[in-house]
C-alpha cells in the first residue's frame, strides 16, 4: 500500500527512514500528537532510550484505537533535548521500525513541558480506507 521513495540523485538517508513515502488518495491518516515518554501510571523513566520507548508504546496505543500499529506510519517527527541522546532515539527507531522505513526528522530542542523529558515524538499513519 504504501511505497517509500528515495531519490537517487540526493544523498542517501542517514539511517533507516525515506525521503518520502507515498500514501494512496484512499487511505485513512491518522495524525498523533507528540508522545512522551510517559507510563500509564504518570512515571517517566530516567534516559533517552526508556523514554523513546514509552513514546512509541504510547503511539502505537493510539493507532491501535484505529486498528493501526507500528507499520502504518509514513511519518515522525522527532525532538531531543540534546545532541547526545539523537543515538539512544534513533536505536529505539531503527529497532521498531523495518523497509519500507517511514519520513523522518530529528531535531534538537530547548527543552519541554517538564525538565525530566528529554524525548518526544510524533507520528502520522495511513491505512486502507
Amino acid at each position: 500500500m504504501l511505497k517509500s521513495i528515495n531519490a537517487p540523485d540526493i544523498a542517501a538517508p542517514f539511517s533507516a527512514y525515506s525521503h518520502g513515502v507515498l500514501v494512496p488518495g484512499n487511505s485513512r491518516l491518522l495524525f498523533c500528537s507528540g508522545q512522551l515518554g510517559v507510563a500509564p501510571d504518570g512515571s517517566v523513566p530516567h534516559g533517552c532510550t526508556a523514554q523513546a520507548e514509552l513514546c512509541f508504546a504510547n503511539i502505537e496505543a493510539v493507532l491501535r484505537q484505529e486498528g493501526m500499529n507500528l507499520s502504518n506510519i509514513v511519518r515522525i517527527n522527532a525532538f531531543v533535548t540534546a545532541r547526545e541522546h539523537m543515538g539512544a532515539y534513533m536505536e529505539v527507531r531503527n529497532r521498531l521500525f523495518a523497509a519500507p522505513y517511514p519520513a523522518s526528522t530529528l531535531m534538537i530542542v530547548a527543552g519541554f513541558s517538564r525538565p525530566e523529558f528529554v524525548v518526544e515524538v510524533e507520528a502520522v499513519a495511513a491505512a486502507p480506507a
